[in-house]
């Protein structure tokens, strides 16, 4: 099973703060750092410095980290076209030598549209359906040729289809909790498919529509990585656990029915249930962006326990 990091940074967070703990997470073995794609915090509290963007964030990070994969969980297709996405993301790619990953959904936070003059269309899963087309075909181009498109929404016209990204194909993560046209869309375009927090008892019928879906499409299910979202919240005891729940605003036990919380013990159990669910790749929603003990918690005692 694989460990990825996953940050919240419109809660309150500067580049410095997201740098030290993808540094971290680099130090400490994680898989991979992650961020959400938001312009604005949720909820009360102070905002802190504002918001970063995603894409300028990973490029930062790119260039100031050597082993661990960068990615979003996800990006919206309200913020950009998909020309520009697709060129944003291969540069990226090539600025850390091939360790990026795109994870694309249709956005759902409308005050941040409102704040920032961003349109948000009430129907966005059809703009999922073509950005997902134009971006992996923008890539799938060979060199030379050109790349043309025409949809309900976006028009493309002989684009020289670069630049390229490192990798070929670029890995693209698609999620979601929805039944029929997400598992859909994964078993067309995705590399992974992640499920956002999932509610107790849905993992295994979820990954089973994705597996579903690709045997209709033609495709092996064994080609995707199955993976989910948690919030993480854990210590070497009761107190230590109570104290990291009251810092990112939780009840405790609501947190150990939605979570991955409680003791180390306490994780390590709910996290091998997940993967005899079939989850391969966890992403562990660290909250709290200024503790960095809680990664060093987990890298020692939680994921020697699992890791393959």
């Amino acid at each position: 099973m694989q460990f990825r990091i996953f940050t919240e940074p419109q809660q309150g967070a500067s580049y410095d703060d997201l740098l030290a703990v993808a540094q971290a997470t680099e130090a400490l073995g994680f898989d991979a750092f992650f961020r959400s794609d938001h312009y604005m915090r949720m909820g009360d509290g102070d905002p802190g410095p504002g918001p970063t963007d995603a894409w300028t964030t990973l490029a930062g990070l790119a260039r100031e980290t050597r082993r661990i994969r960068l990615g979003t969980l996800v990006s919206s297709v309200t913020y950009r076209y998909p020309g520009i996405l697709a060129i944003q993301v291969a540069q990226v790619d090539q600025m850390s030598g091939g360790r990026v990953e795109l994870g694309l959904g249709t956005g759902w936070f409308e005050a941040e549209h409102k704040a920032y003059g961003i349109p948000f269309p009430p129907k966005r899963f059809d703009l999922l359906e073509e950005q997902l087309e134009i971006v992996t075909s923008l890539w799938a181009t060979e060199p030379g040729e050109t790349y043309s498109f025409t949809g309900e929404h976006y028009t493309l016209e002989n684009s020289p289809a670069l630049p390229k990204p490192v990798q070929s194909p670029l890995p693209v993560i698609v999620g979601g909790k929805g039944t029929k046209r997400t598992p859909q869309l994964a078993a067309r375009h995705a590399t992974e498919f992640n499920i956002p927090f999932p509610d107790p008892g849905t993992v295994p019928g979820l990954f089973e529509n994705v597996r579903r879906a690709c045997a209709d499409f033609g495709r092996d299910p064994d080609d995707i990585v199955y993976s989910a979202a948690f919030v993480a919240a854990t210590g070497a005891d009761e107190a230590s656990f109570v104290r990291r729940a009251a810092a990112i605003g939780r009840e405790p036990a609501e947190l150990r029915v939605n979570g991955l919380a409680g003791t180390a013990s306490e994780v390590v159990d709910k996290l091998g249930a997940f993967r005899e669910q079939g989850g391969e790749r966890v992403y562990l929603q660290i909250l709290d962006l200024h503790d960095l003990d809680h990664l060093d918690f987990i890298a020692r005692e939680v994921i020697p326990q699992l890791a393959d």
